[in-house]
């Protein structure tokens, strides 16, 4: 695991943005694993900045959503859809053909998520999957005591994980109580995965994922298992890391050896 930590906000969404943009130059048909909410919003404008000024092109990328809230439809303001196209799609040169965000208003919603996973393996993978982390140490709707195997699936979100998105609706009751989410065992299995985090309220769970022990009550720490992650904090996400000075010097190594 690699851990990035850079001076603010800014700084670590610039840094998260160059490692998408890297992928994207080198294999323009990649496959990417995107996450919604507060944290991957100014990475997201600086791949728009990067698309407008410096010619990135995502014509031929094709993305994959982690959730969707279950019974809001994609043009709901709150929806995850609706986030992904006024954050991202909508200001850069991706085929709306080539985008995949979950659906709330899937029918039969078993025979949707085994879709969802076909869809995935169809195109080869998820070349690298974006993941931001929930005050319990969710990734995605993972919420805690989901199986570490798990695909994607209809949840009951957890009661801490519906005040923390109230914020986003006029009121708590206004809060889906259910969604579709890929699954601890589908995310794992992208080639690559990076995980964003700032500020102080998540420093704690960011250190309980990466340096915890391995445990379905805090589903990003299943991302110890995976051979390729990297870890991008800002400084007071990663204030309560035990071994934050090993991470900086051994970014600062990898840096020196590889340039970058």
């Amino acid at each position: 695991m690699r851990v990035i930590i850079e001076k603010d906000y800014e700084a670590m969404s610039k840094r998260a943005a160059q490692f998408v943009a890297e992928l994207v130059r080198n294999k323009p048909d990649c496959v990417l694993g995107l996450a919604t909410g507060s944290t991957p919003v100014s990475m997201y404008k600086e791949l728009t900045r990067m698309h407008k000024e410096e010619g990135l092109d995502f014509s031929l990328v094709t993305t994959f959503n982690l959730d969707e809230y279950y019974g809001l439809p994609p043009d709901h303001e709150q929806s995850y859809y609706y986030f992904m196209q006024e954050n991202l799609f909508k200001h850069i040169n991706v085929s709306p053909h080539r985008v995949r965000v979950p659906s709330g208003l899937a029918k039969d919603v078993k025979a949707y998520c085994e879709s969802y996973e076909r869809m995935i393996k169809e195109v080869g993978g998820i070349d690298i999957q974006v993941l931001g982390i929930g005050g319990d140490g969710h990734i995605a709707f993972n919420e805690p005591g989901s199986s570490l195997a798990s695909r994607t699936r209809l949840v009951a979100l957890d009661e801490q994980t519906i005040k923390d998105n109230a914020r986003f609706f006029e009121k708590e009751e206004d809060v889906p109580r259910y969604a579709i989410t890929m699954g601890v065992g589908t995310i794992l299995e992208a080639k690559r995965l990076m995980l964003l985090a700032n500020g102080k309220k998540k420093a704690k769970v960011v250190a309980q994922a990466i340096e915890g022990p391995v445990t379905s009550q805090i589903t990003a720490s299943a991302l110890q298992l995976h051979p390729d992650v990297i870890v991008v904090l800002d400084e007071e996400a990663a204030s309560e890391l035990k071994r934050r000075e090993y991470y900086l010097h051994a970014e600062k190594m990898i840096q020196e050896f590889y340039g970058g």
